[in-house]
């Protein structure tokens, strides 16, 4: 991506925030695969965009993987950066994702609790319906929102942020999300992305106190399309 075109998946922006639209090929910070990330690509954009002679403060509130796709939010000020960060951990951010699945879930809506523990040399983390050493407990909701003559659209609520949390418990309950090679979908999609999206984040702005709602659309892709049509009167 050019960064003349990088603005246009802006949105939301303000004096303190920036959340943007995520591809799924685009890293949010450095990794060591040595890409450019978001948040260096958007600083050379801003810094054109408004003529600022020094550096551009740009911070990075949370992540999401690789192959996901859909909403992040950046802080343009240290202010906002703090309180932002504060609001992750004590969940007063608000989030929801789509997830394309092969498989429907035993239930078409259900409240997931289990407990992951990361592997970090396989980077995957591992879903157990018990506590085990060194696992913390991981919970979601889930709600059947379309399907396909294939694939079953969820919507997933997160209410803890765990790595790799919606693979991996969406996973143990026999539903790996479309192109997941890594847990268990038997094929990859074409350009390496997987069928989760960042669809929605809802939360009080860290300095306005106004309330921030934030839609993304996913990707384009045939797939995609079919279930953004299913759902065009639902974020």
């Amino acid at each position: 991506m050019n960064k003349a075109s990088i603005g246009d998946d802006i949105l939301f922006e303000d004096n303190h925030l920036l959340i943007f639209n995520k591809k799924p090929s685009q890293i949010v910070q450095g990794d060591k695969t040595g890409d450019a990330p978001l948040s260096d690509l958007l600083k050379a954009f801003i810094k054109i965009r408004d003529h600022k002679p020094g550096n551009v403060f740009l911070g990075v509130v949370h992540r999401i993987d690789r192959p996901v796709s859909g909403v992040v939010i950046f802080a343009k000020t240290s202010k906002a950066l703090t309180r932002l960060n504060g609001m992750i951990k004590d969940g007063q951010i608000r989030k929801s994702y789509w997830a394309v699945v092969g498989n429907p879930p035993p239930e078409t809506e259900g409240h997931l609790i289990h407990y992951l523990k990361k592997n970090e040399e396989k980077n995957k983390s591992f879903a157990y319906e018990k506590e085990v050493e060194g696992s913390r407990k991981a919970e979601l909701i889930y709600k059947v929102i379309g399907h396909s003559q294939r694939y079953f659209l969820l919507e997933v609520t997160l209410l803890t942020g765990r790595h790799h949390q919606i693979r991996s418990q969406l996973s143990k309950i026999g539903c790996p999300i479309k192109g997941d090679l890594k847990y268990g979908f038997d094929r990859s999609n074409p350009n390496g992305s997987i069928h989760l999206h960042a669809r929605q984040v809802e939360f009080i702005h860290p300095v306005s106190k106004e309330t921030i709602k934030v839609v993304a659309d996913p990707p384009e892709d045939p797939l995609w399309s079919v279930f953004l049509a299913q759902n065009s009167n639902n974020p």
